[in-house]
């Protein structure tokens, strides 16, 4: 029996299936960088995908590849229950770290995804993957890992059929666009604090088709996996590497640790999610670990990893195409 044979037995009588007996795929947060590659493969690889989004136009590439569109919003639990309808399978890639008013943390990580859970859990969905962070804790410096880790034990308790992804930092945007776009195209960066932690990066589409596989999986024998990328660098390494690369001189400014503290208490106020980001940089260290060993999770996932230094490579080809294309 083939694995999508097995994966549409063991979810039989759900209710969530397609016309053809597929399962129905609900992807919350469809538009994120995690989102969009993780209904790409699922869409590859023939499955029924429900794309959530709080805004259309923004899903209109998903949905002229093969996904059904769906207005939700996780602060709305009546489009959630609309969103999660005749749906079987849930992946969660949805998050608000950088939200205010409405939007907050408070509102969308913690409240929104609470009633997601109880929604699904209500709607008969047969399994749910959420996407939490590495490090989670309920003692961690940081609120947003905090508010992870309260959702992890809230869908622990759920009684739902789950598995929970805890990747590193992802690359896209913490090596990207945080440190090594503006190197490309500024020929410099601006690095908050000392640069100095050593911490982990990990690709998204990694991140992806992880979830997938826990997803669409008949079985799960690990219920809380942990992702990161090969090796662990710290933030002025990820400039000298952007810079290196790209064969120009590495000119990176840093802001002192105490101003970014002084910066992130002067913007809470007006944008906690900003404030947020700006707090975790100007905290020591020492103050929590964001290194990842990734040969436990290669014993156990037969998956190749994107290096560092290949997801460079290849931004800065893409950045020197766009320049010559551009001259």
């Amino acid at each position: 029996m083939s694995v999508q044979e097995q994966l549409r037995y063991s979810l039989r009588g759900h209710g969530g299936q397609t016309t053809d007996g597929d399962p129905m795929i609900l992807v919350v947060g469809a538009t994120g960088v995690l989102g969009q590659k993780a209904v790409r493969l699922l869409l590859a690889e023939g499955h029924h995908v429900r794309a959530m989004t709080r805004v259309l136009e923004r899903a209109r590439a998903l949905e002229q590849q093969g996904a059904e569109l769906v207005v939700g919003d996780l602060i709305d639990s009546a489009s959630i229950a609309r969103a999660c309808r005749g749906a079987n399978l849930v992946l969660v890639a949805a998050h608000s770290l950088f939200g205010r008013g409405k939007y907050s943390s408070d509102a969308v990580d913690d409240r929104g995804h609470r009633a997601l859970i109880n929604v699904a859990r209500s709607e008969g969905v047969a399994r749910l993957v959420y996407t939490s962070v590495l490090g989670a804790a309920p003692n961690h410096p940081v609120d947003f890992v905090r508010t992870k880790y309260a959702i992890e034990k809230h869908l622990e308790a759920s009684g739902l059929d789950y598995a929970i992804l805890r990747p590193s930092a992802f690359m896209e945007w913490h090596a990207h666009i945080f440190i090594g776009k503006s190197m490309l195209e500024n020929g410099r960066t601006t690095v908050l604090g000392s640069g100095t932690k050593r911490r982990n990066f990990v690709a998204a589409n990694d991140v992806a088709q992880l979830a997938v596989t826990l997803l669409t999986s008949p079985a799960i024998s690990q219920r809380i996996v942990e992702i990161g990328g090969p090796g662990n660098f710290s933030n002025n390494e990820v400039a000298e590497l952007y810079a290196k690369t790209a064969g120009i001189a590495p000119r990176i400014n840093h802001i002192p640790r105490p101003l970014v503290s002084l910066l992130a208490r002067l913007t809470r106020p007006f944008h906690p999610g900003i404030s947020r980001v700006l707090r975790v940089t100007s905290l020591p260290d020492d103050a929590f670990s964001e290194v990842f060993d990734e040969r436990n999770l290669l014993q156990k996932y037969s998956m190749r990893l994107t290096s560092l230094h290949e997801f460079v490579r290849n931004e800065v080809e893409v950045a020197q195409r766009s320049a010559s294309a551009m001259a």
